[in-house]
């Protein structure tokens, strides 16, 4: 903040010094307003003004599209893996939907905000009352792999009696370059999902599913 401000004083003092230097005359015309004012012309924010969110022009295109990967939508860890009964589920976790917003103009990058609602759970067979998760954000190109994915923790922890936590993790900001300014948001996709071992990944392509607040079914 601090160089934003000096940027935008100093700035200021150059069209101080400028303006200073001549006079411009006023040009009276009927109902009294300036050329300028009469024909108005729109102009786009400079550099400072961009650079201080001061820029309300519409997007050029649609959002990215936003969405959780199905098969790492869930994660069930169990106490002992050679039993996957419903008694023997230490956590669980699932990621319940995300939303966002972007903004670019011009050929500027794509810039996204993103909020990502997660559910976790105390299973029986747990033995503490804290857990940490690890999921993923990915950027890709519709259809096509991954162009860049991180990774972040979530440290879950359960007040006394309590089985079941929710959380909105938000990602302040992620940037995605374009080629130029007929590239639009609807090329991209913004995919999110747990970090899963083999057999959690499998057991979700199972089509199986435990959940902590249904503890008498399985569905």
């Amino acid at each position: 903040m601090k160089l934003q401000a000096a940027l935008v004083i100093s700035l200021g003092l150059a069209l101080t010094a400028c303006s200073s230097s001549r006079s411009v005359p006023t040009v009276e015309l009927p109902g009294g307003v300036t050329p300028e004012e009469a024909n108005p012309t729109v102009r786009p924010p400079n550099f400072f003004e961009r650079m201080l969110g001061q820029d309300d022009r519409p997007n050029v295109g649609p959002c990215p599209l936003m969405g959780v990967l199905y098969d790492n939508s869930r994660q069930v860890s169990f106490a002992s893996a050679d039993n996957q009964r419903y008694a023997n589920i230490a956590f669980t976790g699932e990621v319940q939907g995300v939303r966002g917003l972007c903004r670019y103009v011009e050929d500027d990058p794509i810039t996204m905000a993103l909020e990502v609602d997660m559910a976790f759970g105390r299973g029986p067979a747990s033995t503490s009352d804290r857990q940490t998760y690890r999921y993923w954000v990915a950027v890709t190109r519709r259809g096509r792999a991954p162009i860049e994915k991180a990774y972040f923790d979530v440290d879950v922890r359960w007040r006394r009696g309590e089985a079941v936590v929710t959380r909105t993790e938000q990602i302040e900001r992620i940037v995605i370059p374009r080629a130029n300014a007929e590239v639009s948001g609807e090329n991209f996709e913004i995919l999110v999902g747990f970090e899963l071992t083999p057999e959690q990944l499998q057991f979700n392509r199972d089509g199986r599913r435990f959940r902590i607040d249904a503890p008498d079914r399985q569905g």
